[in-house]
């Protein structure tokens, strides 16, 4: 069976199989859900569609009224299971404290496949493991002077704490000359100002001898095209 060709339907039959198999009963487009599968007082929800999307998220949301054992179940995509975008849509229903079935299909038959149960989602723990990540988030806002980027842009080049720590040094050598990494963070540049002068990742700064730099001709256009925030850095500077 093709892809292009599965029909919501077509996923009843092999998720059917797979509960009975677990001894429960099966029932069809029950109150309007898809399907119901029943043992003693155990109630499974399952809500089948060809595309895992926002009105199945929400349709799937709404049965955890009645049981909190609720899937979701689509055909198996077409792309990587190991992809970003699987990995992504995985967190999402499990987010949501939601299952996962995917059913595939070989030589005209479904196989339903168990992907995630339905679980409690520690939101604590989530946290906890993110907090690498939540740190950089509250370093890279600590590193910048202020709000010189516009969300939701794309293609769009963004200011980092790490270019303005650049256009800092940068301003520095071009009012003071040639300095040393010690007198720049003296000046306020911060403590990765050597890290910055030794990868140059622009091209901004050149090494005149060990231990002192001075700012290059790409450097000086690069401040042309910053100028207001050279003109905030010139002002510290002079302060």
């Amino acid at each position: 069976m093709k892809q292009d060709k599965i029909l919501e339907k077509d996923l009843y039959l092999p998720i059917q199989r797979y509960f009975l198999k677990q001894g429960f009963e099966v029932y069809g487009e029950v109150n309007d859900c898809d399907l119901a599968a029943v043992k003693a007082e155990e109630l499974i929800l399952v809500e089948l569609k060809l595309r895992l999307n926002v009105d199945l998220l929400i349709q799937a949301a709404k049965r955890q009224r009645y049981t909190e054992q609720v899937y979701i179940a689509i055909p198996k995509p077409s792309y990587s299971l190991r992809s970003k975008k699987w990995k992504d849509l995985c967190y999402l229903v499990k987010r949501l404290e939601l299952g996962l079935i995917i059913v595939s299909f070989r030589q005209g038959k479904g196989y339903a496949e168990m992907k995630m149960e339905p679980a409690s989602f520690d939101r604590g723990k989530s946290m906890k493991q993110s907090k690498k990540k939540r740190d950089r988030i509250l370093a890279e806002i600590a590193g910048r002077s202020g709000d010189h980027n516009v969300g939701g842009v794309n293609k769009t080049k963004i200011m980092t704490a790490y270019k303005e720590r650049c256009i800092h040094i940068a301003c520095c050598l071009e009012r003071k000359g040639q300095l040393s990494p010690k007198i720049l963070r003296e000046m306020g540049t911060g403590d990765k100002t050597l890290s910055i002068l030794n990868k140059n990742y622009y091209g901004w700064f050149k090494r005149v001898e060990r231990g002192t730099y001075t700012l290059s001709e790409t450097g000086k256009k690069g401040l042309l095209m910053h100028e207001a925030l050279s003109e905030y850095y010139y002002t510290k500077i002079e302060d």
